[in-house]
């Protein structure tokens, strides 16, 4: 599983000129499913982006998690980041999840946050999405559950 995490003041999803979700502070997250990820890919990877300390505490240290600023999750399917681009000049997905596996785990990540008491709004699954951001730092992160070492 993969995901790349965007500090943000504010960001949104838009599907067919309709708002879907829109956050003020917290985490814009594009999440990749592969088709190998388990329960145990979900459980890493939400507690990997609940417990990151990237907002400023008093003293201008990034040392606050989410929850410690009241910020929230915007969470956006993207099956894009396991495109593999090492051969020819157009992406291949074969590493991404089906749709009906990668939808359940995405869920399963969505209700992993909520079960640690962050609110998550999201993105429309399979749709085609305007997404807007507002970058806060700029701060941006990758995960990736199987690089956990």
């Amino acid at each position: 599983m993969r995901a790349v995490i965007q500090r943000v003041t504010e960001a949104s999803v838009t599907v067919d000129s309709v708002v879907v979700g829109r956050i003020q502070r917290g985490f814009l997250v594009l999440l990749g499913v592969a088709d190998d990820d388990t329960q145990e890919d979900v459980i890493w990877i939400s507690a990997k982006i609940a417990g990151l300390r990237v907002f400023e505490d008093a003293e201008g240290r990034m040392n606050l998690a989410l929850a410690d600023v009241g910020g929230s999750v915007l969470l956006v399917s993207q099956f894009t980041l396991y495109g593999d681009c090492r051969k020819g000049r157009r992406p291949s997905f074969v590493q991404a999840a089906r749709p009906e596996k990668a939808n359940a785990l995405y869920g399963s990540v969505k209700a992993e946050l909520l079960g640690q008491g962050l609110t998550v709004e999201t993105g429309t699954f399979q749709a085609h999405m305007e997404v807007r951001l507002l970058n806060d730092g700029p701060v941006t992160l990758l995960l990736d559950s199987r690089k956990t070492d």
